[in-house]
């Protein structure tokens, strides 16, 4: 008579390396964090998750053999941009599941398909709710301007990088129109390379806004380049940074503390240059009476 056999499964992976920031945030959101053995250096978000776990990678370079002695069941990667890092663990051995969002469609996607593969599928609904309905009321908001604010918003300065397909996304829902908005379909950073800079200047936007990747941004430099003194925002003084971990990770920070940021800025450009409707600029009147 055959011996009978039990077989058991963990559900879904235990050892999870991080290779971008969004995975790690979302899985401490999840309180999935004591299955992260390993993050990406430019971690941030939270911020005691630099604390708690080991750094294995940049970008697009890691420490495979520190990674491989970490024994992960799954590592989560970002973009064709860490390709290369995939390739040498696949041969490894490893588990590699890498996402390519780009869109915030995508990113909700992409969220909700991490909580289901660590057991958390329904709670993950609960909180991406959470967000989609946050975004809705800041979307309903932004629907009552009078005028929507062209924006220019810089990934990068040398040369200039317009935005990815999220944040212009995301600069609609705040109320602001992307001025280049053929460039953000556009995946790859080296497609959305502004290749004569004065078509900035030539379509004039009403708000610029810098996220350099790496470097802190300078609005004194942007301000200072050759013909951009007539440009709207720079005569109105109207140049503003939103920190990278903020906009550019692909996760849960950009649907919240990025859009929120950016529909601040819309929405006191809005007060300034009156493009609220009647109703509102009444009550904003009447709300800064009350504080003098």
């Amino acid at each position: 008579m055959a011996a009978d056999h039990a077989f058991s499964f963990a559900p879904g992976p235990q050892r999870i390396v991080c290779l971008t920031e969004e995975t790690t945030e979302w899985l401490y959101l999840l309180g999935q964090e004591h299955r992260i053995v390993g993050i990406s250096g430019y971690t941030v978000r939270p911020r005691r998750a630099r604390d708690e776990k080991p750094r294995v990678s940049a970008f697009t370079s890691a420490k495979i053999d520190k990674i491989l002695a970490l024994e992960p069941d799954c590592v989560l990667g970002f973009s064709d941009m860490q390709a290369d890092i995939a390739s040498s663990l696949i041969r490894a051995g490893v588990q590699v599941t890498v996402f390519n969002q780009r869109s915030v469609a995508e990113i909700f996607s992409v969220l909700y398909q991490v909580a289901a593969m660590v057991g958390q599928g329904e709670q993950g609904l609960v909180l991406l709710q959470q967000m989609q309905q946050s975004m809705q009321a800041i979307q309903t908001l932004a629907a009552n301007l009078t005028r929507r604010p062209k924006i220019y918003f810089e990934e990068w300065d040398t040369p200039p990088i317009s935005a990815i397909r999220w944040v212009s996304d995301l600069i609609g829902i705040a109320g602001g129109d992307d001025i280049f908005p053929e460039l953000a379909v556009q995946s790859l950073g080296k497609h959305r390379i502004i290749a004569d800079p004065q078509e900035i200047v030539r379509r004039n936007p009403d708000i610029i806004i810098g996220s350099w990747c790496g470097k802190k941004f300078r609005p004194e430099s942007v301000a200072a380049r050759p013909g951009w003194g007539e440009v709207a925002a720079v005569k109105t003084g109207q140049i503003f940074e939103i920190k990278s971990a903020d906009i550019l990770q692909p996760g849960p920070a950009a649907l919240t503390d990025g859009v929120a940021q950016l529909h601040r800025i819309v929405m006191d450009w809005a007060r300034q240059f009156g493009a609220l409707p009647v109703i509102d600029a009444t009550n904003a009147s009447s709300n800064e009476r009350g504080r003098t």
